[in-house]
């Protein structure tokens, strides 16, 4: 053990046991989920026992209802930011039960809600958990615990809060989460499908025209996976194709042989790129790298975790 990983236990073992009986103040707790989120990002992932030990006092009180359900929604956002970085250290095991990890992905979408919100304290950390969340895919074990309607729910409110003053690392990540989400789901509901559909109404193409781009590159993404489903809802939903972006009256017209060329290997270039972040196509910027996650993170993938 180096003398780095020595102090940064003892100093996680203090913050987590101050955690334990968090101060009243809420600028005093927010400034010690701070530390204690900035002790959590210099963790790597694969601890050492002796760091598995280190971590016990902040993962025991960043689940407590005290925390976990506070009033206060920028303790939430650094709640949910401490517990991300958790998750990203125990990536691929699941920190919490089941339990604990529906109510940890209910804290994250509403979270999310804070994107909206530029000028906020919590803007900055929501955009970091939604990076990481992205990257690590965290967000799969929402289908292994049939989180259905949270994952709607999150779908909504990307399409809903994506600006165009937003970095683009947050179009990114929002475009990988909803992508995989739906690749690797067993069924897509109607309930998810329509939000995505809504968003790619020509008008919006004006009215929301970020929300239009998410949900068209979304839906190119996944269009062997959607082809059946889209059809069926483009037909509940009683609007015209010609009302909708050209990508879903192509999907719907063409014949299968045409989609699994051009669509299957578009969205095998789509997963290859996607741990580049935020390098936009044509530009001589290095990708943007973000604390506490290296080339070889690991991540989670799409299989039951144990209660």
């Amino acid at each position: 053990m180096t003398s780095f990983e020595g102090d940064l236990e003892e100093q996680l073992k203090e913050a987590g046991n101050k955690l334990i009986n968090p101060p009243s103040s809420i600028d005093e707790l927010l400034s010690l989920l701070d530390k204690v989120e900035n002790l959590l990002a210099n963790v790597e992932q694969a601890p050492s026992e002796s760091m598995k030990d280190a971590l016990l006092p902040s993962m025991k009180a960043l689940i407590t209802v005290e925390l976990l359900r506070h009033s206060e929604m920028d303790v939430k956002v650094s709640v949910a930011s401490c517990i991300t970085e958790i998750t990203r250290i125990t990536a691929p095991d699941a920190p919490y039960n089941d339990e604990q990890m529906k109510e940890i992905f209910q804290l994250t979408v509403a979270a999310f809600e804070n994107l909206s919100h530029a000028s906020t304290r919590s803007y900055t950390k929501t955009i970091s958990i939604l990076e990481t969340v992205a990257r690590v895919r965290s967000f799969l074990v929402m289908l292994d615990l049939e989180c259905d309607t949270l994952v709607v729910e999150m779908f909504q409110n990307f399409l809903k809060l994506t600006r165009s003053n937003h970095p683009l690392s947050v179009f990114s990540a929002m475009e990988t989460i909803m992508t995989m989400v739906i690749e690797e789901s067993e069924e897509i509901s109607l309930d998810l499908l329509v939000p995505l559909l809504s968003s790619v109404k020509k008008e919006n193409q004006t009215d929301s025209p970020i929300a239009w781009q998410l949900g068209e590159k979304v839906i190119t993404n996944c269009a062997v996976k959607l082809k059946h489903y889209l059809k069926e809802t483009v037909l509940s939903m009683g609007i015209a194709l010609d009302d909708y972006s050209q990508i879903v009256t192509s999907i719907c017209q063409s014949g299968p042989n045409l989609l699994e060329h051009d669509q299957v290997n578009g969205y095998r270039e789509h997963l290859a790129h996607e741990n580049k972040l935020g390098k936009q196509p044509g530009s001589s910027e290095p990708p943007q790298v973000i604390m506490g996650l290296a080339p070889d993170t690991v991540l989670y993938q799409n299989w039951p975790i144990c209660g």
